[in-house]
């Protein structure tokens, strides 16, 4: 295996200047830099990575916690984060917190352990004082869909109150006035924050909220199954359908079908997320998107920013939802 020392032999120049250019820690002419990586690329020489870590305090590795591997929703969040910090020459170790505090925070110390420069947390389960005594540690973190106050200046988020607005008003401009909803688990920030946008919209129209016509799904198809089967089976009235994330509309969608119900004729199904599954639907679903993507890139170049310093980093601290009309809304009739 080829040493440094060989690179900086056939390089002409000095070992201190190969190491310039391996850590790209100290400014280098192009011309020598080119030389260096031509005299590594022939001799086959690969950085030794503990080394270069020792030379300049860097990993050049970020961990990432989110709650599941599985999903388009974190599939599309993970290949944006990774994509951007390939393009910067950074790589990524990623953990699953499973929504547990005990494993989010298990997760957490191994990442820390790994000496990561940074970690992306999209995390639920663990408490506001558990991210602010971490903060005070030293450690960089940003959070994705999560707000501590106190960390405002780490948090990088969607405004989901105003996405379940959107959602319900929707239907109400359509001409629905008996609107079941099926929630998120609702220890769950977001899924509160969008019922409470839901009950923002009704009030608007003048409606009451009906417990009744509210089901506490599980963010998964499953949760949209048992949320048509009961609310059917408590013989109420509606004509339309929250379901506070794509994968329970999904469900609730397929159960329509398995029933007979024509969606939207008789059932108008909106959905939030606007995953890549939501154009394959039948009928296409009408959803409130999430940039879920955007908000994976901008939270790797919260990283990129504050920690491998790089000041002209513009950050987008909050995203605006909206609402993505396709089949599965129909006009009241």
């Amino acid at each position: 295996m080829a040493t440094i020392y060989e690179v900086s032999k056939l390089a002409g120049v000095s070992l201190a200047t190969v190491s310039r250019v391996i850590n790209s820690n100290a400014p280098v002419r192009e011309a020598t830099r080119k030389k260096v990586e031509a005299a590594m690329a022939e001799l086959g020489y690969r950085p030794n990575s503990v080394a270069q870590s020792l030379a300049s305090s860097r990993s050049n590795s970020i961990g990432i916690l989110v709650s599941e591997l599985n999903g388009p929703f974190y599939g599309v969040l993970l290949s944006r984060i990774e994509a951007e910090f390939r393009a910067a020459g950074k790589h990524v170790i990623i953990a699953a917190g499973h929504s547990n505090e005990s494993l989010e925070r298990e997760s957490i110390e191994f990442l820390r352990s790994r000496n990561c420069d940074a970690l992306i947390l999209h995390v639920e389960a663990v408490s506001d004082d558990y991210l602010i005594e971490l903060s005070g540690k030293g450690c960089a973190f940003v959070l994705i869909n999560r707000y501590v106050e106190e960390l405002a200046d780490r948090c990088i988020t969607l405004n989901n109150h105003y996405g379940g607005y959107l959602a319900t008003r929707h239907l109400l401009e359509l001409g629905h006035r008996d609107i079941a909803y099926v929630s998120g688990p609702m220890w769950k920030h977001d899924a509160q924050e969008r019922y409470n946008g839901h009950r923002e919209a009704l009030a608007e129209f003048h409606i009451n909220v009906d417990p009744a016509l509210v089901f506490e799904g599980d963010f998964q198809e499953t949760g949209g199954e048992q949320a048509l089967a009961h609310f059917l089976q408590q013989n109420l009235k509606f004509t339309a359908l929250v379901c506070a994330n794509d994968e329970m509309a999904s469900g609730a969608i397929t159960s329509a079908h398995d029933l007979k119900i024509k969606i939207p004729e008789q059932l108008s199904v909106i959905g939030f997320d606007n995953v890549n599954f939501a154009h394959y639907i039948y009928p296409k679903l009408t959803t409130i998107d999430y940039p879920i993507g955007d908000i994976g890139q901008m939270a790797a170049r919260w990283v990129i920013k504050n920690v491998y310093q790089q000041p002209n980093t513009a950050i987008q601290e909050v995203f605006e939802p909206r609402v993505v009309q396709r089949d599965s809304t129909h006009a009241c009739s």
